[in-house]
Formats: structure tokens, C-alpha cells, sequence
């Protein structure tokens, strides 16, 4: 299906076509972009070449068929954790890590990493702590889990032999069948949890933060040693994480003032 482009500048037809392909399941070549919004080949060529140049899209490996570049996602990850630092937004955050007694922290996934970029530290730690700015592998993390159980089934097993399966404890899922069947059970239940899979004696769980259109934004977490929360107990601090996940998805568009006030 055409698309209308609602403006006809240069930069207008540069964003849609970085709109398209990010909107895509799979790699697309110049020729089905052009198609889908409906401008002449040449031109579609030369602002598709602007746009690589600058890393924004990127060819697939060994093809001639476009994905989004590196540079595109850095930046949008680094959108988005700019707007989950909003007064507002923090202050869910804060919310729930008082009514849990638990650090929170809102991660995203870049690079095939989970990347944190707001955290609330409620006690002093005693265990792994997420804090913004910091990674951490996608197979034994609750919002890696999260991310690559949303992802077609297909897309999902290539993701999984493909990445560094590392051994970080003696509970990591290292089995490319077994990760499968966990993340099959993570899609089905619509969060995660991990037991001392990334650091020993530190369980967590955690839930989506989805966009109005239902795409998956970041992940809500909570990490605690198991010493204090064993990894059954952690299904108790669902609900509350699913209540501010809905919160932040519903307040993620809305802009707010210099006071930190939404704007209406």
C-alpha cells in the first residue's frame, strides 16, 4: 500500500523514509521504498544514500536491502530516555519504587544490549543496581527477555544463535532451545523474570512500557537480592510495575512544560 507523504520537502521525504523502514519486520530494498511513498527511484536512491551516509540506515549484512543504522538507534534510544526523565515521568518511577521498597530502573534495548536510562534507588544497595547509562546482555535479563519474546518467531531464534550466549552464573540460560522456550513463555505472560541468571544471589522481573500504538518503548524493571525476595515472591511486585508501566505508557507523548507540568 502507497503511503501519502503530508509534506513534500527534502527532509519531510528523508523522515518518512526513515519512518517506513523502521517500520518494517524485515530489510527492504530502494525500489519497495520508493514504491510504498510513492517517489520516483532516483530520488529515492539519493536521500536513502544521505540517510547511510549519516548512519541513520544501514544495508543489511550481505545485502543490498536497507535496516535502520546504528546511528538512529543511539539516538533513539537516547530520545527516549530523555523523556522518561521528564518531573512526571520520574516521578512514577519514584512511585513505584516506594510502594515495591525496591531500586526501579527503565531500560531499553540498543545494539543488542539493554541499555538503562532512568533509575530510583529507594535503599541503600545490597545487590545489582541498574544505573542510567549502564548495560547488560539480552538473554539473562528480565527486559532483554521482554524485547526478544516480542519479536517474530523466526527473527527471534536467529537472534538467538546469533548472540554471545555468556555463562554469567551457573543458573545462565546459555541453550538456544531452552532461551527459546523461556522467551515462549515470557510472550505468553507479557513480562519476565530472571533467577541470579546475570549476577548470583540477584533475581528481578520485569514489564513492558508500550506506546499508544501497542509497540514496545522500554521495560520497567526491579532487581533485589534473593536474599530478601526470593525469585516465587517476585510475581507480587507485577501488578504494581504493570499499574506505572500503564501510567508512563499513557503520559510518554504528552509534552510538558519548563515547571514540569503536562502541557494541555
Amino acid at each position: 500500500m502507497t503511503k501519502r507523504i503530508e509534506k513534500d520537502g527534502p527532509l519531510d521525504r528523508a523522515f518518512a523514509i526513515v519512518r517506513h523502514v523502521a517500520e518494517q519486520r524485515k530489510a527492504v530494498s530502494v525500489a519497495e521504498i520508493a514504491k510504498a511513498l510513492a517517489l520516483p527511484l532516483p530520488t529515492a536512491h539519493r536521500l536513502i544514500g544521505n540517510l547511510e551516509d549519516r548512519g541513520l540506515l544501514q544495508k543489511a549484512l550481505g545485502t543490498k536491502r536497507y535496516v535502520v543504522g546504528n546511528q538512529l538507534v543511539t539516538l533513539s534510544a537516547a530520545v527516549i530516555g530523555a523523556a522518561f526523565r521528564t518531573a512526571r515521568r520520574h516521578a512514577v518511577l519514584r512511585a513505584v519504587a516506594g510502594e515495591i521498597g525496591e531500586q526501579c530502573e527503565i531500560g531499553v534495548v540498543r545494539d543488542n544490549v539493554v541499555a538503562y536510562v532512568d533509575s530510583v534507588r529507594v535503599s541503600e544497595p545490597q545487590g545489582l543496581q541498574f544505573n542510567p547509562g549502564e548495560a547488560a546482555p539480552l538473554h539473562c535479563t528480565s527486559t532483554g527477555k521482554i524485547y526478544m519474546s516480542r519479536l517474530p518467531e523466526r527473527i527471534r531464534a536467529k537472534l538467538c544463535r546469533a548472540l554471545p550466549l555468556t555463562k554469567f552464573t551457573e543458573t545462565t540460560i546459555v541453550d538456544v532451545h531452552g532461551l527459546m522456550k523461556v522467551l515462549e513463555d515470557t510472550r505468553q505472560k507479557g513480562w519476565a523474570k530472571t533467577n541470579e541468571e546475570y549476577v548470583k544471589g540477584v533475581v528481578g522481573c520485569a514489564v513492558p512500557i508500550l506506546s499508544p500504538d501497542r509497540e514496545l518503548i522500554a521495560c520497567l524493571g526491579v532487581s533485589v537480592p534473593v536474599a530478601r525476595v526470593s525469585f516465587t515472591e517476585l510475581d507480587r511486585f507485577i501488578p504494581p510495575l504493570q499499574k506505572a508501566a500503564a501510567l508512563l505508557s499513557e503520559t510518554i507523548l504528552q509534552v510538558e512544560d519548563d515547571d514540569g507540568d503536562d502541557a494541555r
